[in-house]
């Protein structure tokens, strides 16, 4: 594959032509408290201070970064897309609290995305030439530092992190497609396959405990939300409130795990700065829980219209977003009735 420079010169670097500021950024409390405050960081002058935000809060990487890095040779690889890792001998002269910290520059945000899709592309054996891995990594880094394109979310979180810093940990039960071998493999490491897809349609079946039940279905939740991913089910094959059980027994009904699914979402999401709950639940129209199912929809949706007078809404702008969503889950009725199989 062939690329062609539109944006930068060859042996300029990709923010030749780019002007970079310091900023602040910070999420105070309705009562002046400060919750976050990130200072001194660089980012393009063209950013806002939503952009600016954004990437303070939510996409740089706030902690195990190592100050101190090497490079890994690798002889099939160029030597500017090598990887890098920690330099421990280096890192053992400075304390313990210099040793890591935060990204506080955009241009390492960029350079890990830009870089690790390039050094991907290089080992899959996608570009024609060096020249043409390393006009594509320049000219990403300067569609990213200019806002021309812009990733989903998983990516600024995950993407990069083994490639640039040597950050990694024990597989999460992710899977992936091996390059050179075409096969579906077990990751065993969080970071060097990490997960950035946004979005995961899961199936869920009328079992409590059993793989591809309702209790595995939490696990897997988990595994996403954990790395900063949504996921959406429909729950229609959740028999209703009072149908018999196979042991004897009377179901306690869709919604009683349904709340259980939304508490979960909730307790994930309050730690860990990629960690969110994005979560749609989906029942048919012909439910037998239905019409409670609606009825959770109206009640969880009334305090966010009572909590606050009229007179408060431009204050309540304001408030952590914590403060006002009450439930985790998005709700939705399928309208269509599925025909027997």
């Amino acid at each position: 594959m062939r690329i062609e420079r539109r944006f930068t010169k060859a042996g300029q670097g990709a923010y030749a032509d780019i002007e970079f500021r310091k900023a602040t950024s910070e999420i105070k409390n309705p009562d002046g408290s400060i919750v976050f405050r990130l200072e001194n960081i660089d980012v393009p002058a063209q950013f806002s201070q939503v952009a600016t935000d954004v990437l303070a809060q939510k996409y740089f990487r706030k902690a195990g970064v190592p100050t101190r890095l090497k490079k890994v040779e690798e002889n099939d690889v160029p030597s500017f897309l090598w990887r890098s890792v920690p330099d421990d001998a280096a890192l053992k002269t400075l304390s313990k609290d210099e040793q890591t910290g935060s990204e506080i520059d955009a241009r390492q945000v960029f350079d890990r995305l830009a870089g690790t899709w390039t050094y991907w592309g290089w080992k899959g054996g996608y570009f024609s030439s060096e020249e043409d891995a390393s006009a594509f990594q320049d000219e990403l880094a300067y569609m990213l530092a200019t806002q021309r394109v812009a990733p989903n979310s998983p990516q600024w979180f995950n993407t990069g992190l083994h490639w640039a810093y040597g950050i990694d940990g024990p597989g999460q039960g992710h899977f992936y497609v091996d390059p050179f071998t075409g096969k579906l493999t077990k990751s065993k490491s969080a970071y060097e396959h990490p997960q950035p897809h946004a979005c995961f349609i899961q199936s869920v079946e009328d079992d409590l405990v059993n793989e591809g039940g309702i209790m595995d279905l939490w696990v897997r939740e988990a595994r996403l939300f954990k790395y900063g991913s949504g996921t959406g089910s429909n729950f229609s094959m959740l028999r209703g409130e009072g149908e018999k059980l196979s042991g004897g027994g009377r179901s306690s009904g869709l919604m009683s795990f349904l709340k259980i699914g939304d508490r979960a979402a909730g307790a994930i999401k309050s730690g860990g700065t990629t960690r969110r709950a994005a979560k749609m639940v989906v029942v048919d129209i012909d439910h037998p829980d239905i019409e409670e199912y609606i009825n959770w929809s109206v009640k969880s949706a009334l305090p966010r219209r009572t909590r606050f007078p009229r007179t408060m809404s431009n204050a309540s702008s304001s408030l952590p977003a914590r403060a006002t969503r009450i439930s985790n889950s998005r709700l939705t009725i399928r309208i269509g009735i599925r025909k027997p199989i």
